[in-house]
């Protein structure tokens, strides 16, 4: 569909490392879009936010990036379907960071042991009935006709109307032609100061329909002004002073300007129609648009901070911009149109200016509170606020977010274990409630047998151990006096090594290389086995371990991954080469989106190699038939399909340089004890899977999910 929802990131290389306030942007966006001031991620981007269907998150307690590797065969469906992967930086406590600080969610307990903070996910369409929107316009989303004033409506209101008595020398604006869903709309909005006539223009603005400002001009009154009004107009009397256009000199330029079927929008418009002296037959005033019971009114500057989540009429101005509330009452209103009074009404306005006047009362008391306790501060300091939660901004709205999981939140924000609750009842209840909810929180575990410190750091030396042999490859058998520089240089080729020592133990000599990135290792494998290298034909294997027999599995699954679509690996550049060299050697290449150029990450220094993403699969394909063999600058090229994606090339690095040497004795008992337990571990994955498939095929169409990984504390 044209405008279904989507997410787009950069992913490749360095650029996939998030921290939680990053996550907690792309939570709060996809939850409530422009409201509560929720901008797009700095990140990554969510197009048409407004057809998100919802947001779950799915995560899978204490368990991390290492779970992942281990069992990655395991999480067939995961990798499959989920496109995106990022690391995630570390953090105190995840869940605050997750929810937000100053959060007090507490679930409540059912009686399956579930928790959940509500079954009645969405406002229903009962309390919808009392709305005053739905009241006056009804669910369904209409032409920008059905919500234009008519007669009565404005004669009610104290529209200028023609052959009114009050009108009898007033300019018509001659849009007189019929409306249609497709007229164009104008945004209005004048600043008037006091005189003896009453008020009078002293600034008139005028936008389109896509907010470019066609009219901003300076007014002077026909009569002395008795007041300037300046705190609310912005206009002194040393501004008007050199002006000469006067009202006549608007209502001309006003009736070029406009075509003849305009419909004029501006909150209480009334008021500048009858300041401006003119008529006009069709209006949309937001402020009976966003219509209220008992004859109230919105202020325009609410309404832009809740619903377009914009800023206007700062008391840091001097005066209102009549162009900033112009457009602002223009795109009220063709949110109002395009979204509907459904989608309106949920918003539950009245709730949300309560919550702001509760706001500002304690913001007082934060500001009150010291000069009472005879404590020293400055009045403009602005007071310590925690950041709010986007949950209770989503409650506020009346859309109640819904949390399942054996895990409940007390008031600290902690953890507290229900072992009674498995994950197919939780499952259960996520295919029953979240297609209720505009955001679901489900959360999955191991169980805890399984999650206790001591088998974790098991597991991690575990993967440690398996990826370094899986970057590591034997080559031999050579001569006695072979020369050792150029089978390194040979080796070197196919991409920066961490290490190369010769192998003593065997009759004729052999070399031990450890590479830095798994596609080095495999490129190896696949074009120097069998090759002659320092005047000996060698044979390259990686070691023969239990751990590696399913190798060839997994080097194939991970050559499948979703995240290596379309991305090629290339070896042998001479590490002087920059980024822009690059880009020009690789220039004449189809459909080429990306080029990473990884680095060291102590140093800082380029490696001899780099990855290539493009736009199609075909494209990567026929470009590692043209770069093979390739010459740039004197150094052949040798290029494969990707195996590592960025978070994993990334942590492998960080594997490499850390001390886990000393791992294989510290955890030997303790890995005697996983390898116990794991044949039953990896039956408690593959189901987790097909639990997350299961939830993942339930959701409607646009609809974001995020799974993920937290880890240990």
């Amino acid at each position: 569909q044209e405008k279904s929802c989507r997410l787009s990131a950069a992913l490749l290389g360095e650029d996939c490392e998030v921290s939680h306030d990053q996550l907690y942007e792309l939570l709060k966006y996809a939850a409530l879009g422009k409201c509560h001031n929720a901008a797009q991620p700095s990140w990554c981007r969510i197009y048409h936010q407004s057809h998100l269907a919802g947001v779950v998150v799915v995560l899978l307690h204490e368990m991390s990036q290492v779970h992942f590797y281990r069992f990655y065969l395991q999480f067939k469906h995961l990798r499959k379907v989920f496109r995106h992967r990022f690391t995630l930086a570390p953090s105190a406590d995840f869940l605050a960071s997750l929810y937000g600080e100053g959060t007090d969610l507490k679930p409540q307990n059912t009686a399956q042991g579930l928790t959940s903070t509500s079954s009645e996910c969405v406002t229903k369409s009962s309390d919808l009935q009392c709305d005053p929107i739905i009241r006056r316009y009804g669910e369904k989303r209409q032409g920008l006709t059905s919500y234009t004033l008519t007669l009565e409506e404005q004669k009610k209101n104290d529209y200028p109307i023609k052959g009114s008595p009050g009108c009898k020398d007033y300019i018509s604006t001659e849009c007189d032609q019929q409306r249609t869903d497709s007229s164009p709309l104008f945004g209005l909005d004048c600043e008037m100061c006091l005189t003896a006539k009453g008020n009078e223009v002293t600034r008139v603005s005028l936008v389109d329909a896509r907010g470019q400002c066609l009219l901003n001009e300076l007014v002077k009154p026909e009569r002395t002004v008795m007041n300037y009004r300046t705190r609310f107009s912005g206009v002194t009397k040393k501004m008007l002073l050199p002006v000469k256009t006067r009202l006549s000199d608007i209502q001309t330029k006003l009736k070029k300007v406009l075509p003849h079927d305009a419909v004029l929008v501006g909150h209480s418009l009334n008021a500048d129609l009858q300041a401006l002296e003119m008529i006009h037959p069709s209006v949309i005033d937001t402020s009976l648009l966003f219509a209220r019971t008992e004859g109230r009114r919105f202020k325009l500057k609410f309404l832009a901070k809740a619903v377009l989540g914009k800023e206007i009429q700062c008391e840091q101005k001097l005066g209102h911009d009549p162009t900033e509330d112009a457009r602002a009452a223009l795109e009220l209103a063709q949110f109002f149109i395009e979204q509907g009074p459904a989608k309106v009404a949920e918003l539950n306005l009245e709730m949300l200016l309560t919550a702001e006047k509760l706001a500002e009362v304690s913001q007082n008391r934060v500001v009150l509170q010291p000069q009472e306790c005879g404590v020293q501060k400055q009045l403009n300091e602005p007071p310590r606020l925690s950041k709010p939660c986007f949950l209770d901004c989503l409650q506020v709205t009346g859309q109640k977010p819904l949390l399942l999981g054996r895990q409940g939140l007390d008031s600290s924000g902690l953890c507290q274990s229900n072992p009674s609750t498995s994950n197919k009842q939780i499952l259960q209840r996520a295919l029953e409630d979240v297609p209720l909810s505009m955001f679901s929180i489900i959360q999955f575990s191991l169980g805890p047998e399984y999650i206790a410190s001591h088998l974790h750091a098991a597991l991690h030396e575990k993967v440690r151990s398996k990826l370094t042999d899986m970057l590591t490859i034997y080559a031999g058998p050579f001569e006695e006096s072979f020369c050792l520089k150029s089978v390194k240089k040979e080796f070197g080729r196919c991409g920066p090594i961490q290490s190369l020592t010769v192998v003593t133990e065997t009759f004729q000599p052999y070399v031990c290389v450890q590479y830095e990135v798994l596609e080095a290792a495999q490129l190896a494998v696949e074009s120097l086995n069998g090759a002659e290298v320092a005047g000996s034909c060698i044979k390259v294997q990686r070691p023969v371990t239990a751990a590696m027999l399913d190798c060839d599995v997994l080097i194939k699954e991970l050559e499948l991954d979703v995240e290596n679509e379309g991305v090629i690996y290339v070896a042998g550049l001479k590490k002087s080469l920059t980024e822009t060299d690059l880009q020009e050697e690789f220039s004449q290449l189809k459909d080429l989106e990306t080029l990473f150029l990884p680095k060291d990450l102590q140093s800082g220094k380029h490696r001899n190699c780099c990855f290539l993403k493009f736009q199609k699969s075909q494209s990567a394909m026929d470009a590692l038939e043209a770069i093979n063999g390739w010459t740039v600058k004197g150094s052949v090229l040798r290029s494969r399909n990707a195996l590592a994606s960025g978070h994993l090339w990334r942590w492998i690095w960080q594997m490499n340089h850390s001390n886990g040497k000393q791992g294989k004795h510290i955890f030997y008992e303790k890995m005697e004890q996983l390898s116990d337990s794991e044949q039953d571990l990896r039956k408690k994955v593959k189901k987790l899977d097909h639990h997350i498939k299961k939830l993942y095929r339930s959701l409607q169409n646009n609809t974001l999910c995020v799974v993920l990984f937290p880890g240990l504390n």
